[in-house]
């Protein structure tokens, strides 16, 4: 018997999509019967919704874990974009043009065990991730390349720069995080407080709760997200092969501490005051005044869709120096 990648059985799945259709329709039918449901027509040829996708190629290519999902954006001077956790390389969606129109050539790759990559066997450490990125530039014929990485992401491209230096041209780290051992902890204990001992709920509420603590997270930066944007940033967090936890876990017990003092690549750090680890930055240009340093006005840890331009602006102005 086939089975699809989970190792559950094309006929698991056929039964149990019919199972959803049986129940859908009950459903439907329930509703359309309910005394206090809104009468409502159906309107033939609904039009097509538009739908803009940037200009990517989608990729696989075989890692050390399975293969690894990655964007490519075919042309320009490469730049590696790693995402932060518990997202997928779809976080660099709105600047994936931007960089484009300014020469570069995007290459957005997910994680293993976020987004399409597949999982590690275990419980992954930034390093572990780290090991990732050669492949997908092997496969792509780079011999090197800029790299980025956001959050959870810079630690990984931090990691790039250490384990495989020649491998990256320059370094950029948006959202750095050195920490005291107390933050660490607290950091821990969150962790395993919301989401290791995370609890799936028959009725569904855990997505809602989901939904409203991101909502939250973006409306710290004083401005209303657009509840697509949100929903969308919901489901990548449950989207990946691997347990959601693993992102922030291997976040929080890696030291960028250490690690900092021995970058030597040239190294941009960019910021913005309304992150919220924006005062680990501070300390990171504190440690190292050699590097360079950008920070914008506002915006929070989705800076990314929240100012793309002047994102994407800050960063080439470092790479094309």
């Amino acid at each position: 018997m086939a089975k699809a990648k989970s190792g559950i059985s094309r006929r698991t799945l056929t039964a149990g999509a019919a199972t959803l259709v049986t129940a859908g329709a009950t459903v439907s039918a329930a509703h359309a019967q309910a005394p206090d449901a809104p009468k409502v027509k159906y309107k033939p040829n609904p039009p097509p919704v538009k739908i803009t996708l940037p200009k990517m190629t989608r990729g696989y290519a075989n890692g050390p874990y399975g293969q690894v999902h990655y964007q490519d954006g075919g042309k320009g001077q490469p730049l590696v974009l790693i995402h932060q956790a518990p997202m997928s390389s779809r976080q660099f969606e709105n600047v994936f043009k931007p960089f484009m129109d300014r020469g570069m050539r995007p290459i957005a790759v997910d994680c293993p065990g976020f987004g399409n990559s597949d999982p590690t066997t275990f419980v992954p450490k930034v390093e572990d991730w780290a090991k990732a990125v050669p492949a997908v530039l092997d496969h792509l014929g780079i011999k090197q390349a800029d790299v980025l990485g956001h959050h959870t992401g810079g630690m990984v491209a931090t990691e790039v720069e250490q384990q495989f230096p020649d491998r990256v041209r320059k370094l950029v780290i948006a959202g750095p995080l050195p920490m005291s051992e107390e933050e660490r902890q607290n950091f821990l204990d969150g962790n395993q407080r919301s989401e290791i001992d995370f609890v799936y709920q028959a009725d569904g509420s855990h997505l809602v709760a989901s939904f409203k603590g991101r909502q939250r997270m973006y409306q710290q930066s004083g401005e209303e997200p657009d509840p697509k944007l949100i929903t969308r940033y919901t489901i990548e967090k449950f989207w990946g092969y691997a347990p959601f936890w693993y992102g922030h876990h291997a976040a929080f017990l890696y030291n960028h501490n250490n690690s900092i003092p021995k970058i030597k690549k040239p190294t941009l750090i960019i910021t913005n005051t309304g992150d919220q680890i924006y005062e680990n930055a501070k300390l990171t240009r504190k440690m190292r005044p050699d590097f360079a340093f950008v920070e914008l006005q506002g915006g929070g840890i989705d800076i990314v869709d929240q100012k793309p331009d002047a994102w994407a602006d800050a960063v080439v102005k470092f790479l094309k120096a």
